[in-house]
């Protein structure tokens, strides 16, 4: 497995590596809230799990801590469309170039998840409270992650 990020060749506000040197299919990720959105000052550990047959087939990325989005399931797993098995997309929703393919970096799936967090996608609901709340409710979704941002930091 190549590997095209490493502790020092992250992406402003994104750490990412190999968990240990014996497993390279286990990373570990800090990724900073992005600025000017309700998760800045936020520090967001998660992990990426990488399959014995990646270049072709997509790691999984769970967050770690607690993180209220429309595009994160409760239990932290991110659901974003370059995550997703290269292909057609069954139900119709993404087109292949928006999935998972071969020559998709480590720092490419980062980076997204950045963008992700700046600008969720309320159309297509991992997590479905919270999709409501930011359609809804922005001061109340705001407010949450507010919390969230706190809780990262310990405070």
């Amino acid at each position: 497995m190549s590997v095209s990020v490493n502790y020092t060749q992250s992406p402003e506000g994104i750490i990412a590596g190999p968990v240990n040197e014996e497993n390279f299919f286990e990373w570990e990720a800090l990724i900073m809230g992005p600025e000017g959105t309700c998760f800045e000052g936020g520090v967001f550990p998660a992990r990426l799990t990488f399959p014995t047959d990646y270049p072709l087939g997509p790691p999984k990325m769970k967050f770690t801590c607690e993180i209220f989005h429309p595009n994160i399931y409760p239990d932290g797993r991110v659901c974003i469309s370059i995550l997703h098995a290269p292909g057609d997309d069954p139900m119709g929703y993404e087109t292949s170039a928006e999935r998972w393919s071969p020559v998709q970096s480590v720092e490419k799936i980062l980076l997204s998840v950045v963008s992700m967090l700046a600008e969720p996608n309320d159309e297509s609901a991992a997590n479905v409270d919270a999709a409501k709340t930011w359609r809804d409710d922005r001061k109340k979704f705001e407010d949450i992650a507010e919390r969230t941002v706190k809780k990262s930091l310990g405070l």
